[in-house]
């Protein structure tokens, strides 16, 4: 495998080395493209791993208000009333070139062990998953005993934390702000997240707290082993596969569905290789109809998936494929992670049952036929050492890189045989592009014009076909090249 490549020289321009840059941006000048916009678009499209910030605070501080105000569009649901949750929880935003992911944990219900374990758990999982946190404070109310108990986990985490006095529409608010140096977190920022207030002084503080790159290394150090996370609806055999696989009982198996609450993660050998396999809890229904620990163990799985690098999903092949299945691969290809699907409790199925399955994959996972696909049985061991050349394959393709004079040429012979369709008495040509990127591929195509949609679906499809990528999603943007004498 070849996940040492680019572990250690990931320059700011992206996956290129030094002589490949310079030729490469030789030829964007040639083509009349900007280079600041062509660095611009290497350095999106390179990045690795992004940082992680939390937000986290008590019901109805202004969280999901804060989170919209940051990634600058309404995509977190807002109400006027406490523990309102959504479907995602992690969005990508970005401040003076800086870019990060964003992870709101508003909208946790209280449950029935009472508001302090309720807050301890959330904000737990929040602290865990990121490189920083922005604590939210209703300056108006002032700090209660819940935001003491948030505090006492933040100082115990030992994460950089922002404090964000939110709700003060104005001068005269500033007072009620000054009152939270109390909590001892340092200065307060008084923000108004609902009109804008003061949002740019807080993310300028939320840049100097956050790492250039988030602590996890994805496997690269010197014999990490890798991540591998089990995903998927409860009760569809992910404990029972993880004990198959280490050869014991280590992770509690009960017929009652949801019965793993917290990532368990097991350093298992498997092919002469240690792996460190994820249990997750199982995601039920979508987010917004979970209480508790239920709404808390979807936020946890999402966060297992951060961390891993290979997500195997587990699909109850005795049953129809549902739209849970497909919210889970979802998760895990928007996730930018190798993907392996997993068919389980395959020794139960009769030939009728196969014959639907398999109409139900072409039809209903078709988006993802690129996945490496195995046929287990959890309880019986069946094809279970199909799994780990499923797992490397899947690797395999999220670290390929193509040389940006390969895939040149490559992408050459698509404008000559299949070019894009005239639109508007116009017809759009990819100029040449590169990749930018690994983990998962990246790619960054220079175009005369703008390329639909269905146009970058057959251009993935030809990379797949020409250069494997099985096992990974592929990640393509485009920038058009602007009018000549546009630019001062």
């Amino acid at each position: 495998m070849n996940d040492q490549i680019h572990s250690g020289d990931e320059h700011e321009h992206g996956a290129l080395g030094d002589a490949e840059y310079a030729e490469f941006m030789e030829l964007a000048a040639e083509e009349g493209f900007d280079v600041e916009d062509v660095e611009n678009a290497i350095g999106e499209a390179g990045h690795g791993p992004l940082p992680v910030l939390a937000v986290v605070g008590r019901p109805n501080v202004g969280k999901s208000t804060l989170v919209n105000r940051i990634i600058g569009r309404r995509e977190a649901v807002v109400e006027d009333k406490p523990g309102v949750t959504r479907d995602r929880v992690t969005y990508e935003a970005e401040w003076a070139g800086r870019r990060f992911k964003l992870v709101d944990t508003g909208g946790w219900e209280q449950d029935v062990l009472g508001i302090d374990a309720s807050v301890a758990a959330q904000a737990e999982y929040a602290i865990e998953a990121a490189d920083a946190v922005v604590f939210v404070v209703d300056s108006t109310v002032g700090a209660t005993d819940t935001d003491e108990a948030v505090v006492k986990l933040l100082r115990r985490a030992g994460k950089p934390v922002v404090l964000c006095a939110n709700k003060v529409d104005g001068p005269s608010g500033e007072a009620d702000a000054t009152a939270l140096w109390s909590l001892g977190l340092g200065q307060p920022h008084p923000v108004s997240s609902l009109h804008g207030r003061g949002t740019g002084d807080m993310l300028d503080a939320v840049l100097e707290a956050l790492p250039d790159a988030p602590a996890q290394t994805f496997g690269n150090a010197v014999g990490g082993p890798r991540r591998i996370a089990l995903i998927g609806r409860p009760n569809v055999g992910k404990s029972s596969l993880l004990n198959k696989v280490a050869n014991e009982d280590r992770v509690v198996v009960n017929e009652i569905a949801g019965t793993t609450r917290d990532p368990v993660d097991e350093l298992i050998e498997l092919g002469g290789i240690t792996w460190k396999f994820i249990d997750t809890a199982g995601i039920r229904r979508r987010v917004h109809l979970q209480e508790g620990a239920d709404y808390y163990a979807s936020l946890r799985t999402a966060a297992a998936v951060e961390k891993a690098e290979v997500a195997v999903v587990l699909i109850d092949a005795s049953e129809s494929i549902s739209v849970q299945d497909q919210r889970i691969i979802t998760m895990a290809v928007e996730a930018g992670r190798a993907l392996v699907i997993a068919y389980n409790k395959w020794d139960t199925l009769d030939e009728e049952r196969r014959y639907y399955l398999e109409r139900e994959i072409e039809t209903e996972l078709a988006q993802i036929s690129w996945a490496p696909r195995v046929n287990v049985s959890a309880i019986t061991g069946r094809h279970m050492e199909k799994l780990v050349p499923a797992i490397e394959t899947a690797i395999d393709g999220w670290e390929t890189r193509i040389p940006t004079g390969r895939l040149n040429a490559f992408l050459g012979e698509i404008v000559a045989s299949h070019p894009h369709p005239i639109r508007g008495g116009k017809q759009p040509r990819i100029l040449f592009g590169t990749q930018a990127g690994t983990k998962p591929p990246r790619f960054v195509l220079f175009a005369s014009g703008f390329l639909e949609a269905g146009y970058r679906r057959f251009v993935e499809r030809r990379l797949r076909e020409e250069f494997g990528f099985e096992g990974t999603p592929i990640h393509i943007s485009v920038r058009v090249r602007e009018k000549r004498g546009r630019k001062k």
